[in-house]
């Protein structure tokens, strides 16, 4: 029996040592890597998330660019604060220039300015612009009274700024003639008005009846144009 083994021999077995390192280097061969991706899923380690992409951001400039435009309502307020900002100086500068001349030159001799063409020489008008009228003086008054009112209620729809200035050069004068129709003898709605600007062959006048006629011609202008007071342009 013992010569038979020796003769036939025993399989050769192979060495677990030996079976070790070779598994594992064809494991690595096979592309699981420690480290790796396939790794970490094969170690069960849990796969990092990716971080979000930042959005990219619009510059400055676009960002003013995009903004919107002022609305109607927006440009009609502007349009009203013109009015009356051109309202409010006319009534002003009238206002002051009048308590000069009552102060400084009425019962006094009249001043040349340029020459005998022009000349300051204060007087009270009863009547309308340019001593028209003066039986009138409550119907004129009346009549300034009602302007001021429909350039109010007007203000509302007003959308174009030629027509603010005009508006606000009639109501500026308008005011103008009214205080002193209010407020000056001979008694409320009575009143004259001062006139001081005395041109060679016509009548006196004053800055309130220049507001009022500059904002006159102005409209006529405006109207022959086809230019509404909301901004609408029609031709016929």
């Amino acid at each position: 029996m013992a010569e038979a083994e020796r003769i036939i021999g025993t399989p050769d077995i192979p060495e677990a040592e030996g079976a070790g390192p070779e598994q594992s280097a064809s494991g690595s061969e096979d592309g699981r890597r420690p480290g790796s991706e396939d790794g970490q899923r094969a170690a069960g380690e849990p796969k990092p998330e990716a971080e979000p992409t930042p959005e990219p951001q619009a510059p400055a400039d676009a960002e003013a660019d995009a903004e919107p435009e002022p609305g109607p309502q927006s440009k009609g307020r502007r349009k009203i604060a013109v009015l009356f900002g051109v309202a409010l100086f006319a009534y002003a500068l009238d206002l002051i220039s009048k308590m000069i001349v009552v102060a400084k030159l009425e019962h006094h001799e009249p001043i040349d300015v340029v020459g005998d063409l022009l000349r300051f020489n204060a007087i009270r008008n009863a009547g309308a612009a340019f001593g028209m009228g003066e039986a009138y003086t409550i119907i004129f008054t009346v009549i300034a009274a009602a302007v001021i009112v429909v350039i109010a209620r007007l203000a509302r729809k007003l959308y174009s700024l030629p027509w603010a200035i005009a508006l606000g050069l009639l109501l500026g004068g308008a005011l103008g003639n009214l205080t002193d129709r209010i407020f000056r003898s001979p008694g409320v709605f009575k009143g004259a008005v001062v006139d001081f600007i005395a041109p060679k062959g016509f009548a006196v006048f004053n800055l309130a009846d220049s507001a009022i006629v500059c904002g006159g011609i102005l409209i006529v202008l405006l109207s022959f144009r086809g230019l509404d007071p909301d901004g609408t342009v029609h031709k016929d």
